[in-house]
Parts: C-alpha cells; sequence; structure tokens
C-alpha cells in the first residue's frame, strides 16, 4: 500500500503537541497592525489548540503528524 502524501499548506500552519492535539496561531496578526489597538494585538499573540471538530479533518490531510 503506498504511503499517503501529506497537505503541505496543512502541515506549515499546524503543529502537533505533546498529547496529540493539535495547535494553530491566531488569525487578523499578520500585516496592517499599525491600525490595531494595543489590546487586540497583545491578545493576538500565542496559540491556541484547535477545536475537536476540526480536528479529524485536519489528521486526513496531516496522516503523519
Amino acid at each position: 500500500m503506498p504511503k499517503i502524501r501529506t497537505n503541505r499548506s496543512a502541515a506549515k500552519r499546524f503543529r502537533s503537541t505533546g498529547k496529540g492535539k493539535l495547535k494553530r496561531a491566531k488569525a487578523f496578526a499578520r500585516h496592517q497592525m499599525s491600525a490595531k489597538s494595543r489590546k487586540q494585538k497583545r491578545r493576538l499573540r500565542g496559540t491556541l489548540l484547535v477545536d475537536k471538530a476540526d480536528a479529524p479533518g485536519l489528521r486526513r490531510l496531516m496522516p503523519y503528524l
């Protein structure tokens, strides 16, 4: 049986935690930051876990992660 190809765009956006959950970055933090308030920029820092409902679809895109 052949190997399954990893979706490279998904692999660049998501990482796995030690327990196997998926981490993601927050959206809207790439450009035009001068228009955003200090409070909004502070909240955009860091990472979040992917929602439980979205995880199975991402696992199909990244079978070896």
